[in-house]
């Protein structure tokens, strides 16, 4: 059994039904709402039955995917490292890219914590660190649908963005084939690309124009602390707005793993176009 957590997720919501898909006895545990059910998935809310029944579960069958979609929370992390010694034979943990590129930063402490506690766990282990996900254009719906306009800071600096669905895909071939215990992958997008031209890659999908209006960081900042920790939104406006070489860089490792090319950016707008109609 692959145990999944954070099942409702980013990340989890797409590798649940993959790992259905490709014939895996799968138990999607999650701290929100209930998470939908392919054939095949046994589901459980953490809010009710608690990890810790994820991890028997594990037990049982051997790998764990475990998803840490909450920097500010630890509470599914711990029962799948004290399942290590009882049969839990494989963690795939997703961090983030900061957690290398930023060592000192406070809003990567966490992670780095759960990226030590997994390799010291003693099971085999795979550590994902993606970059800065093509999802996070979902803060922008609502102002793209009401008034065709999208506020954000630093508006010409170029990030990798990936695609959940890519790094969900990573996630399940780590789990499922060989080759993959003690690596730890960087997951990027193919090319780098600034907020101002992901606007245009939304307008182009459209057909209609789609302004940009450029925040200040203190702007951005205090839209960002209404949900979630300042720390967090200090260390991601950092990223965004003075990014280091490496956070720029294009990685390999999407098409070392997958045997394709990253996802652009314009192909996770055609999939969720929707959103912002």
């Amino acid at each position: 059994m692959i145990v999944v957590t954070g099942a409702t997720g980013n990340i989890g919501r797409t590798l649940v039904p993959l790992l259905a898909a490709a014939g895996e006895d799968v138990a999607a545990v999650s701290r929100g709402l209930r998470p939908a059910e392919p054939v095949g998935v046994e589901s459980t809310g953490a809010e009710r039955a608690g990890a810790d029944e994820g991890v028997r579960r594990a037990r049982a069958a051997g790998r764990v995917r475990h998803v840490q979609a909450d920097v500010g929370d630890a509470t599914t992390l711990r029962p799948v490292l004290d399942g290590a010694d009882a049969g839990v034979k494989r963690i795939v943990l997703l961090s983030s890219q900061g957690s290398a590129t930023r060592p000192d930063a406070p809003s990567h402490t966490r992670l780095r914590a759960f990226e030590a506690a997994v390799r010291a766990a003693g099971p085999d282990f795979t550590i994902l660190r993606p970059g800065a996900f093509a999802s996070n254009a979902f803060a922008w719906a609502e102002s793209v649908r009401t008034r065709r306009t999208v506020h954000a800071p630093f508006g010409d600096v170029a990030l990798t963005v990936i695609d959940p669905a890519d790094i969900a895909e990573v996630a399940a071939a780590a789990l499922r084939e060989g080759g993959h215990a003690g690596r730890t992958y960087e997951l990027t997008g193919p090319a780098a690309i600034s907020p101002r031209e992901q606007v245009a890659v939304l307008s182009a999908a459209l057909g209609e124009e789609v302004a940009f209006a450029e925040l200040t960081r203190e702007e951005a900042r205090a839209r960002m602390t209404h949900f979630m920790p300042e720390e967090v939104a200090d260390g991601t406006l950092d990223i965004l707005g003075a990014p280091l070489p490496s956070e720029q860089r294009v990685s390999p490792d999407v098409r070392d793993v997958l045997g394709r090319p990253a996802r652009p950016f314009a192909q996770w707008v055609a999939r969720n176009l929707p959103a912002f109609r």
